[in-house]
């Protein structure tokens, strides 16, 4: 059954929407997601207290553009890919990527992108992508589903209270992340009413 407009994620609002030629675009999607995260993560903008690693966006936007559904297997696709030693990650290199960085203190906000994606891959869903304002909402719901596994494994790791792990894994990190949450709660809507603008 075809998705009415209002029902559907922002990359369901053009191109193939059935048959073949859908599966071909979601293909590409996929890989072409992939590839955005990889590059993203790499990307770290100067920024006080710590650089802004461009990863969280990333995941975020596909999260929100996407859907449950192909952001789930775009993100699962992104952390194979990772586990089998590839050099896709924020902090990872030659000599030190695959399930060895994964287990390490990036480990819990990697199961944190997985959770981000679906939260907001089913708020984009039910329409929430389309309002700033609600689009807010959904990318802080997502961030901090990035940073409760994240910090929690930070904890269990090293052996050190949870109040450490906040000191360590979220404080710095603030300022950046609330940054990237407006460009995201910006970007998305805005893009709707691209689309909206085109069709009228």
């Amino acid at each position: 059954m075809a998705l009415a407009l209002n029902d559907k994620v922002l990359t369901e609002a053009f191109g193939p929407s059935e048959g073949t030629a859908l599966r071909v675009k979601q293909a590409a999607m996929v890989v072409l997601g992939i590839a955005f995260l990889a590059i993203m993560a790499k990307i770290k903008v100067p920024m006080w207290p710590v650089p802004i690693t461009m990863g969280t966006f990333a995941v975020l936007t596909i999260g929100a553009t996407y859907g449950p559904r192909l952001g789930l297997v775009t993100i699962l696709g992104y952390l194979i890919i990772g586990a089998l030693g590839f050099d896709v990650f924020a902090g990872s290199a030659a000599d030190n990527a695959g399930l060895t960085y994964m287990m390490g203190g990036t480990g819990g906000y990697l199961v944190g992108y997985v959770l981000a994606t679906l939260a907001l891959g089913f708020a984009a869903r039910a329409g929430w992508d389309r309002s700033v304002l609600m689009m807010g909402v959904a990318l802080l719901i997502a961030n901090a589903l990035i940073y409760l596994p994240g910090v929690a494994w930070l904890s269990v790791l090293y052996g050190n209270s949870l109040t450490w792990a906040v000191e360590v894994g979220l404080v710095p990190f603030l300022i950046g992340d609330a940054l990237k949450l407006g460009l995201a709660a910006l970007l998305v809507p805005g893009l709707w009413k691209l689309i909206g603008n085109a069709r009228s």
